[in-house]
């Protein structure tokens, strides 16, 4: 007969190591944030409110999140398809899909920024090609919506793989017979993915909806290689008021903000997209 206190034992390290290394951050990040000194326990909040990068920060980064995970989404569904049509060669195909998830941020964002700066491989392309005439600008505060897309370009780049992985894992889960019975029934390919498919999806969708909404709230490094200060970012900001300004105190709340902000998408899609019992796998 197995003791009681087995179970426990074995879930004890890995309790230790999650209080150890992001229970008690995160209680002591929270405290800091309260930590206003003489201008009292919401004097952080206030100056946060009051940064003059706080409300374009706000904008760029839900506009970011609003862009990009629609995008991997629909990129990793349609990819995830393609894979189920493939007689040969799935696993190879996918092991390139995935390659850039082996890529760090900051090293995604250095790789376009080699294609988009002004001596990078796009504009020596287009001048080649006799587009433009000498070397064009696209990542600088006077061209927002090049910068803006060269940002989303690089996000989708390197975490759409992400969300493919989970939703081809889902789409294994798929049984066989549902498909059959819909060709059966005569169902078109677009009535069967949006009738049989994606609603057996959902628990799947789920899962990649939060976690890519989660990072892409905390986009930063991507951000920062391509478009330095000229695109603020909720993180980017922290990271400012932290390395640069030397106040703790207003990084911290906007590390508790971006942790609000996730916790609120991650409560919406749990109640959004709500998966039954019988749906879980």
């Amino acid at each position: 007969m197995t003791p009681r206190w087995l179970p426990y034992a074995l879930i004890a390290p890995a309790t230790f190591f999650l209080a150890a290394f992001f229970v008690v951050p995160l209680v002591q990040t929270i405290v800091l944030s309260f930590d206003g000194g003489t201008a009292g326990p919401l004097g952080n909040y206030r100056r946060m409110l009051g940064d003059l990068n706080f409300s374009v920060s706000i904008a760029n980064t839900f506009l970011l999140v609003a862009v990009v995970v629609p995008l991997q989404v629909v990129l990793a569904l349609a990819m995830g398809l393609m894979l189920q049509k493939l007689q040969r060669g799935r696993e190879i195909v996918l092991w390139i899909w995935t390659i850039p998830l082996g890529i760090s941020d900051l090293a995604a964002g250095l790789v376009w920024l080699a294609i988009l700066q002004n001596t990078g491989y796009l504009n020596s392309l287009l001048f080649q090609l006799g587009v433009i005439e000498g070397p064009t600008a696209w990542l600088n505060a006077e061209t927002p919506m090049t910068l803006f897309l060269g940002i989303v370009a690089a996000e989708v780049w390197r975490a759409t793989a992400v969300v493919l992985v989970i939703l081809v894992s889902g789409m294994q889960l798929v049984p066989k017979e549902y498909g059959e019975a819909a060709d059966v029934f005569g169902a078109t390919p677009v009535a069967k993915f949006f009738r049989v498919t994606l609603p057996l999806l959902k628990p799947s969708l789920q899962s990649a909806l939060i976690l890519r909404t989660v990072l892409a709230f905390e986009v930063f490094a991507a951000v920062y290689a391509l478009g330095g200060r000229n695109f603020p970012v909720l993180v980017g900001e922290a990271y400012t008021w932290q390395h640069v300004n030397q106040n703790y105190g207003v990084a911290a709340a906007y590390a508790v903000l971006v942790m609000l902000i996730s916790l609120a998408s991650t409560v919406l899609y749990l109640r959004v997209l709500r998966v039954r019992p019988e749906q879980q796998a």
